[in-house]
């Protein structure tokens, strides 16, 4: 029997490619039988295949007699002639001084001493990998764990055999076969009277709920749970790639630095994220409620405190027309504007809606040829030229370009000013010289609200020449009578681009 679990193990680690020769793995090993059975399994195979063992201990000083675990695993590991590395931690303080169950505190506090016994091996470049026990029953625990919290497809998956460097080469194992394998082999190992308590939900899974499925539903349930979480694991991979395609298409992330009209993204700290509502709810709800979820990670330290209602909230504001606001976990702040949803941390939405706000006070009057720099806005260059062969002669062959304009200089009437909007300005629209004010224009084409007013514009008195990244009022364009040509250019900025 025992060389059938071993069997079993290693084709395990072979199937998911866990180690390779040459690499180091750190064993956490707390003494009980599924880590004893683990390091055991893994001394054997490192005789046949070459790579190095660590064995990492976490003592909680959560019981009296946990000193007793770690010394009996140091002999242990003295016996195969491991390398032994303890780390004791203040579990319960560490859980009451962040506010996390005592469950939680103890994963994150394992991670970090497996990280840390491993930091120096990292630094001569070895590749390391973590090992932990896990096996069948936790799997199914932690499924029907999932399935009873509300989770989605991921939780339902359940614990995975491999998860970046962390590997689980016993996961294959039911706790029946690692106890007799521990039991063939004459190993001891210790026991956690806290394991035997009900006050975790787990240990009420554990004692409770799935003996009671495997003796009374279905012979063999924790094995048709791990085929499932199987199952679910492709499924899960499956859409976890289209996601990133669909993220792609409909999402666009900008870093601190950087700015809407940045083509490369560097990396970095997200600031913030623009979502495409029209062309994301085009895809099938199950998507783009992914999509949505993806966007809320991207911006949070964890998972666990998004809901499915939170997901529920961002898909109907994406919906909404108009102008919608909406708070979620970790501060962050999601809002509509027209076609984009964006997301951002509390902060910055305000430090987003006040952009420019240090300079919507000041007017920069024109004199070409000179560049003013507007915070935020970019710069704008201005020169005149001579209505010569820089054009043809007639006013339809000027070239589009969106952030480089021409005007009619000479049809200027008062001092050329570039300011954000006062009340009453206007452009014209057609060639009839019909108007409209700029507060509806900016209505119709669908501004933005919190941009409205620290957009600097081109003006001539109230009448305005130019909404840059919009359109140019038909007033000063250039024609066959044109003497003299402005030339504006705007790069860089909120608006801005490169010509």
């Amino acid at each position: 029997m025992a060389e059938n679990t071993y069997n079993k193990v290693v084709n395990f680690i072979n199937k998911h490619h866990m180690i390779e020769s040459g690499e180091l793995v750190a064993v956490g090993v707390s003494g009980g039988a599924d880590s004893v059975c683990l390091l055991h399994l893994l001394w054997r195979m490192s005789k046949e295949m070459p790579f190095k063992l660590l064995a990492v201990h976490v003592d909680h000083s959560v019981r009296e007699d946990s000193a007793q675990d770690a010394a009996y695993v140091e002999q242990l590991c003295s016996e195969l002639d491991i390398p032994f590395y303890l780390q004791k931690v203040d579990m319960n303080g560490y859980a009451k001084e962040r506010g996390l169950s005592a469950e939680e505190a103890g994963r994150q506090l394992r991670y970090t001493a497996y990280n840390e016994a491993l930091s120096k091996y990292r630094q001569k470049e070895e590749i390391c990998k973590i090992a932990v026990a896990h096996n069948a029953n936790d799997r199914a625990e932690t499924m029907l764990f999932h399935i009873f919290r509300g989770s989605g497809l991921k939780g339902f998956s359940s614990i995975r055999p491999v998860r970046g460097e962390v590997i689980r080469p016993v996961l294959c194992l039911e706790r029946e076969e690692i106890e007799q394998y521990l039991a063939e082999q004459r190993l001891q190992y210790c026991h956690d009277s806290t394991n035997e308590e009900d006050e975790y939900t787990r240990n009420k899974i554990r004692h409770h709920i799935l003996p009671y499925a495997e003796q009374e539903i279905c012979r063999g349930a924790v094995t048709h749970m791990g085929e499932l979480a199987d199952i679910l694991t492709e499924t899960e991979d499956y859409l976890e790639k289209q996601t990133q395609e669909i993220y792609g298409r409909c999402v666009k992330e900008i870093y601190f630095g950087e700015t809407l009209s940045d083509e490369n993204i560097t990396g970095g700290r997200i600031r913030r994220i623009y979502i495409q509502c029209g062309r994301l709810s085009e895809e099938a709800p199950a998507m783009y409620k992914r999509v949505l979820l993806a966007c809320m990670e991207r911006l949070t330290p964890h998972r666990k405190d998004i809901t499915g209602q939170h997901i529920a909230d961002l898909v109907k504001l994406m919906m909404s027309s108009g102008s919608k606001e909406l708070s979620l976990p970790y501060g962050i702040r999601a809002y509509k504007e027209y076609e984009q949803l964006i997301l951002c941390h509390g902060t910055d939405a305000e430090e987003f809606r006040d952009v420019g706000k240090e300079g919507m006070d000041k007017s920069y009057k024109i004199e070409p040829p000179t560049e003013i720099s507007v915070p935020h806005e970019g710069e704008f260059a201005f020169t005149v030229l001579d209505n010569n062969t820089v054009f043809c002669e007639k006013q339809q062959n000027i070239p589009e370009n969106r952030y480089t304009k021409w005007f009619d200089y000479d049809k200027i009437t008062t001092s050329l000013v570039l300011r954000t909007r006062k009340q009453g300005d206007y452009l014209t629209i057609d060639e009839a010289l019909h108007t409209k004010s700029v507060k509806q224009y900016m209505i119709d084409e669908k501004i933005p609200k919190t941009r409205r007013n620290n957009i600097h514009i081109l003006a001539d008195g109230a009448h305005i020449l130019w909404i840059p990244g919009y359109r140019i009022s038909e007033r000063y364009k250039v024609d066959e009578s044109t003497k003299r040509i402005l030339q504006v250019q705007l790069r860089g900025g909120y608006y801005g681009g490169t010509n």
